[in-house]
């Protein structure tokens, strides 16, 4: 049996009486890209640092290729590379200088350092800006620029802590085929993600992070599965009685549906696209109009509001926030 990439039971990590990742079990297979989907401030970069070991574990266990994080955090280290949210490259030096001087910080000898760099930065199509100081870079070549320093020693396993996090959109559909490149190179990636379409596109699995705990885990399919095989998109009229739309709905299919706060839109999980039609009766029965309708196979949208009753935007929880305050205090 191959030995996963990660492994960790009942990860914890508190500051003060506040609990940032609060029991989180994860597996992640060799040669896979595992997505970690939630909103802001649910606690996915704790729980990634933790794994790399930037911040103690206060309780539970996690293993990388089978080497204990606790335990021996020099020789995890060695396994993972890691690109952060911001990029962690000095402003002042060139593309090549600042490769070059990771290079050396990770034990390279300078002649092997410069050749490392070069290389990287014609895998990331950065040659033309190879002597440029990174205070001209734009934000795409920045965070390319960050992901190369984190395969200055080929890792077998690349934490990506919303590695598309403000990019346009020509720029991270190009992340994302350097990602898709990179695991065809043999890399496992852990991605760290609010953008549901990010973790539908790339992921083979998903765990949803929500208040630090993990809700749900399994393929984008999977996942999607799990709220009905069609999902009744619902437009109420202004002033319409939410709570008998509510009640109508459960009665004729069963299941919860979901209000999207932002638009008044509700979702109704359906197991067939046939019911739609019952629902739409049951709601004329009752005196309830509607002013759009529509059907459409499932998404991770619908799936996130399912499982925990709000949007990836919704900074419920600052666990995230909490956390970069205190990492950056002992810094």
């Amino acid at each position: 049996m191959t030995t996963p990439s990660v492994s960790a039971t009942g990860l914890v990590k508190t500051f003060g009486e506040f609990r940032a990742v609060d029991g989180i079990d994860l597996e992640v297979r060799q040669g896979e890209i595992f997505g970690v989907l939630g909103p802001n401030g649910a606690g996915k970069t704790t729980m990634l640092r933790m794994l790399a070991t930037l911040l103690p574990i206060d309780a539970g266990r996690a293993f990388i290729f089978g080497v204990d994080v606790a335990r021996e955090p020099h020789r995890v280290r060695q396994l993972v590379g890691v690109t952060g949210q911001y990029a962690s490259v000095d402003e002042d030096l060139t593309a090549t200088e600042n490769l070059w001087l990771f290079g050396r910080l990770q034990g390279l000898r300078s002649a092997d350092a410069r050749a490392t760099a070069r290389a990287l930065l014609t895998r990331f199509d950065l040659e033309a800006a190879a002597s440029k100081p990174i205070s001209q870079f734009s934000g795409g070549m920045r965070r390319r620029l960050d992901l190369a320093a984190s395969l200055i020693t080929r890792p077998p396993l690349i934490f990506l802590d919303e590695p598309t996090t403000g990019l346009d959109p020509r720029t991270r559909g190009d992340m994302w085929g350097t990602i898709r490149d990179l695991v065809a190179d043999g890399c496992t990636i852990v991605l760290t993600t609010q953008y549901l379409d990010e973790a539908d596109q790339l992921a083979d699995r998903v765990a949803v992070i929500d208040h630090g705990r993990k809700v749900a885990e399994g393929t984008p399919d999977e996942l999607k599965a799990s709220v009905g095989s069609s999902t009744l998109q619902l437009q109420l009229a202004d002033g319409a009685d939410t709570d008998l739309a509510r009640q109508v709905m459960w009665r004729v299919v069963g299941r919860e549906p979901v209000l999207e706060p932002d638009t008044g839109r509700v979702n109704v999980p359906l197991d067939t696209a046939d019911s739609a039609a019952d629902v739409l009766i049951g709601l004329r029965q009752a005196g309830l109009t509607i002013t759009a309708v529509s059907v459409a196979q499932p998404t991770l949208d619908a799936v996130f509001l399912a499982l925990t009753g709000h949007d990836t935007t919704d900074p419920d929880q600052p666990a995230d926030a909490v956390q970069d305050k205190q990492f950056q205090e002992t810094r």
